[in-house]
């Protein structure tokens, strides 16, 4: 997980960056997590289907799923509520987590780029999600969490600061996102933004919303999305070219 402290940990290095959102893009979390929260608000008297959740609740930052569920019952939650959820969240994580399809051979197909997680999840949420999927030594401590930023997506705030923390200039960052506030959010930081269809989550017409948010491309698999990242990694470098061969000439 991030390690506070100190100067930005890979400045200078590559090209560009791959920046993963986790739940829904890594890790096909959405359709178990949804589907516990659903049934626990269907055990408090709120009857909720599980597009009811990914509607209201998805893709926000637990504290903000908190208060929304507060405002949708219309009552203060009980004072074990959070405590209950996240538990049943992890026990069903732990027995069923796997990863969206492709998203391992997405990873490995670019060995030379910089690239790191930056998610609405908790640090704690995240640590155990890795350890499940056998993926914490991919990415090390380049996991970034919105609890530790100011306002989630679909602010860029996370972006941002997993951006200067990786050291990369945020125009030469791509990010890979499944929920709209979440290309909202890479949109807004500035950078090339991949919505992705592949998780067991997706409905009907979220390639329309993504496009709506601002998504630069979608990709219905990993596979459309190597292509894509091929694609935007080699205009940053014919980018870069260009600007070193303008220096010299206005340096003249």
């Amino acid at each position: 997980m991030e390690q506070d402290g100190g100067a930005s940990v890979l400045r200078g290095q590559g090209r560009g960056l791959l920046i993963y959102d986790f739940d829904g893009v890594i890790a096909d979390s959405e359709l178990l997590a949804n589907t516990v929260l659903a049934e626990i608000l269907t055990e408090l008297g709120r009857p909720t289907t599980l597009e009811d959740s990914y509607s209201l609740y998805m893709g926000k930052r637990f504290a903000e799923v908190l208060a929304a569920i507060e405002v949708s019952v219309g009552a203060p939650l009980p004072d074990d509520f959070a405590a209950a959820y996240q538990a049943r969240t992890l026990e069903r994580f732990r027995r069923d987590l796997c990863t969206i399809a492709g998203a391992r051979e997405h990873i490995l197909a670019f060995p030379n780029t910089p690239k790191c997680i930056a998610s609405s999840s908790s640090p704690d949420r995240l640590a155990l999600c890795l350890d499940v999927l056998s993926l914490q030594l991919v990415f090390g401590p380049h996991v970034f969490s919105a609890s530790s930023v100011a306002r989630g997506k679909p602010h860029p705030d996370i972006f941002l600061h997993a951006a200067e923390r990786m050291g990369i200039d945020p125009t030469h960052c791509i990010v890979i996102e499944d929920s709209a506030s979440g290309v909202e959010a890479g949109k807004a930081a500035g950078m090339t933004v991949i919505g992705l269809l592949a998780g067991a989550h997706i409905q009907p017409g979220h390639d329309q919303r993504l496009r709506r948010a601002g998504a630069h491309h979608v990709a219905g698999t990993f596979k459309e999305a190597e292509q894509l990242t091929r694609e935007v990694l080699a205009a940053f470098s014919i980018s870069e070219r260009s600007l070193k061969a303008e220096s010299p000439a206005k340096a003249e």
